[in-house]
């Protein structure tokens, strides 16, 4: 995918297209990112034909795949670390339609060792979960375990504001 990668119609100004730009990300993406001023952040797809099942829905796998990117990167932006999931366990609550964009971020519930727990949230319809009109299509928890620091300034350190759970 090359670098300036043009935001596709239905993907809401705010939201920019995330730096990864290789292997899984070319294939089920792109991947959008939102920072907003008062310290909220979410990650975001538009559901394209590629995502679809039958029915012409979001494919389960994709949500499923599409969680563990939004829910792992409170690990990302809060905790500024590299990390690979150990647990994902989520509930289908809704489903996704054709041209639907879709949203997910996570807050961090609990850390032991190199281990954090999160508690995620998947929704369309709003940049929150709370803005009416806003439809939840999936939650649920991870446990991610925790690499090497990553390089360079994490996007809400740039915010200069504390993230808040939406």
């Amino acid at each position: 995918m090359p670098d300036s990668v043009a935001p596709e119609t239905g993907v809401p100004a705010d939201f920019e297209v995330t730096t990864w730009r290789g292997g899984f990300g070319n294939q089920v993406g792109p991947i959008y990112q939102r920072f907003s001023a008062d310290g909220t952040w979410a990650r975001g797809f538009l559901v394209t034909d590629k995502h679809t099942n039958g029915f012409q829905n979001c494919h389960g796998g994709m949500l499923m795949a599409f969680a563990d990117m939004a829910f792992g990167s409170v690990v990302t932006y809060e905790l500024h670390r590299f990390w690979v999931t150990v647990r994902l366990v989520t509930d289908f609550v809704s489903s996704a339609q054709l041209g639907e964009f879709v949203q997910g971020n996570a807050v961090i519930t609990g850390t032991e060792d190199d281990f954090v727990t999160v508690r995620g949230h998947i929704w369309t319809g709003g940049n929150s979960p709370q803005t009416a009109g806003a439809r939840t299509i999936m939650t649920g928890t991870g446990l991610f375990k925790m690499l090497g620091e990553r390089p360079g300034q994490s996007p809400l350190d740039v915010q200069a504001k504390p993230q808040k759970a939406l």
